[in-house]
């Protein structure tokens, strides 16, 4: 099995998280090697700007692909590597307590949370009046999953390199301070959108536990999208004859392997005592077979 069959094998049999993961690496390395391609050329172009989240609204109304497509993308290796890293960690933790769907759903919850709290911010805030920003990166949708998780198992405890054994509710309260107190860091905007991925994977798990799934409306939408890109093929029907009712294809089956059975007994009454020795019903059954 050659290397991209491996993959492909690898992305089908993966896990959600595991296939979120595959599409967050095959982006970073498209838009490095055609970055790198660009450069060595001397051409002066980048897609990365056209995938990250702008906070300017007009410039996002010509870019409104962006709200899905920065939550997906990350330029440095290192950002990607950690927040892929969090993403599978916490992402099979996640389906130990909930369903891929709901994964699937809160990764974009928790993606436009972010991007809402984050355009809210530098368009509202008199701090950021007059400042514009790109936004780019996984961690708001990866924050969700985390803060989802730390609301349902609080006391779950995880083993970290060179720190040990710690709750998750530790770890996220110490994610929260960090991102609150960099608010006016140079990467304000990222810290923001996680603060909103966490809202979302906190509110997620509380309504969860009242019954409430908010994953459903964003998954009945992804539902029909799929529905229209990849219509589902009504079964094949097969129709008794005599009675006319359609059979399965198990009924089907057993239909056939008879018919084959019986031909195959005429076939060899020929064999032994000539076509002449062939009941009309018999010959029937043979004129029928070889019209088909």
């Amino acid at each position: 099995m050659g290397f991209i069959d491996d993959l492909r094998q690898r992305y089908t049999t993966g896990s959600l998280p595991v296939k979120f993961i595959f599409i967050n690496v095959a982006l970073f390395l498209i838009v490095r090697l055609s970055d790198v391609v660009c450069t060595l050329l001397g051409i002066g172009f980048s897609v990365a700007p056209y995938l990250e989240l702008p906070s300017n609204l007009q410039l996002l109304l010509y870019r409104p692909y962006t709200a899905v497509s920065y939550m997906f993308f990350q330029y440095d290796i290192l950002h990607l590597l950690f927040n892929m890293l969090w993403l599978y960690w916490f992402g099979i933790l996640f389906l130990q307590f909930f369903n891929a769907k709901q994964f699937g759903g809160l990764y974009l919850i928790g993606g436009f949370a972010g991007a809402l709290l984050y355009l809210a911010a530098y368009n509202l805030l008199p701090y950021f009046s007059s400042a514009e920003s790109m936004l780019l990166g996984a961690s708001a949708s990866v924050l969700a999953i985390v803060f989802a998780v730390t609301t349902y198992a609080p006391d779950y405890k995880i083993r970290l390199f060179l720190i040990g054994e710690i709750s998750l509710k530790y770890l996220a309260l110490i994610t929260i301070v960090i991102d609150l107190i960099s608010i006016t860091s140079q990467n304000a905007g990222g810290h923001i959108a996680h603060i909103g991925g966490a809202l979302a994977g906190w509110l997620f798990t509380a309504r969860w536990r009242k019954g409430k799934d908010i994953t459903r409306p964003i998954n009945r939408v992804i539902d029909a999208i799929t529905l229209v890109l990849h219509p589902r093929r009504p079964k094949k029907q097969w129709h008794n004859r005599r009675s006319r009712r359609p059979m399965n294809d198990d009924e089907y089956r057993r239909n056939r392997q008879n018919t084959t059975a019986e031909i195959d007994r005429i076939l060899d009454k020929i064999k032994q005592s000539g076509y002449n020795a062939l009941s009309a019903e018999e010959k029937r059954k043979l004129f029928d077979a070889g019209k088909k």
